[in-house]
């Protein structure tokens, strides 16, 4: 089974950018792919500060990042950045740490102009962490999700659709990944 590491970089327990991230695991679930979570304010603050990869919950953390084929990464935008936490826990990562993997950035915001932030603060970092396969970003200005931390948040119509198209568009992706696999052993099979 095709396995997805989703990993939420928000510094608060219930937040718009975690609603996002439940909202599409819960998507891929229905379509049949294996979820996992991590949530980076639930590893210790002294061994993510200390960059501390033999502390055994950041190391746990890293060999879920491995084994998985996809990640989610979900973060809000504050001041044109992904959040600090997420930077904290990308800073740990070795450089191919998302090499041949698919990645799809959610991002929330105050407004529509916080948009840029994925292509020009968050997309780089993946690049330089070996994606190659980034699929388009979904990004939720506050107006699209109602509601607060208490009551709860509720999607708009436009991001619940954005939602589904990336399911959509993640198995496409998995579809020609598995289509590279396969031509690539038909291809030693023939050179062998």
């Amino acid at each position: 089974m095709y396995s997805i590491l989703t990993i939420t970089g928000s510094p608060s327990a219930v937040s718009r950018s975690t609603l996002l991230a439940r909202t599409l695991d819960a998507h891929l679930q229905q379509a049949g792919y294996a979820i996992r979570s991590l949530n980076v304010r639930d590893l210790p603050a002294q061994a993510l500060l200390a960059a501390d990869t033999a502390d055994t919950r950041i190391a746990a953390a890293l060999r879920s990042l491995a084994s998985a084929d996809a990640v989610v990464i979900a973060t809000p935008i504050y001041k044109a950045a992904y959040s600090g936490i997420l930077k904290t826990f990308l800073d740990l990562l070795p450089q191919t740490a998302l090499q041949g993997k698919i990645v799809l950035p959610l991002a929330t915001g105050g407004s529509p102009a916080h948009l840029l932030a994925v292509d020009y603060a968050l997309r780089p970092v993946l690049n330089a962490l070996g994606a190659r396969h980034i699929l388009s970003a979904v990004f939720a200005a506050d107006a699209q999700i109602s509601g607060d931390a208490v009551t709860g948040y509720q999607l708009s119509a436009e991001i619940a659709d954005r939602l589904h198209a990336s399911v959509r568009e993640l198995n496409a992706g998995v579809a020609a990944s598995r289509l590279r696999v396969v031509r690539g052993e038909e291809r030693e099979r023939l050179y062998a």
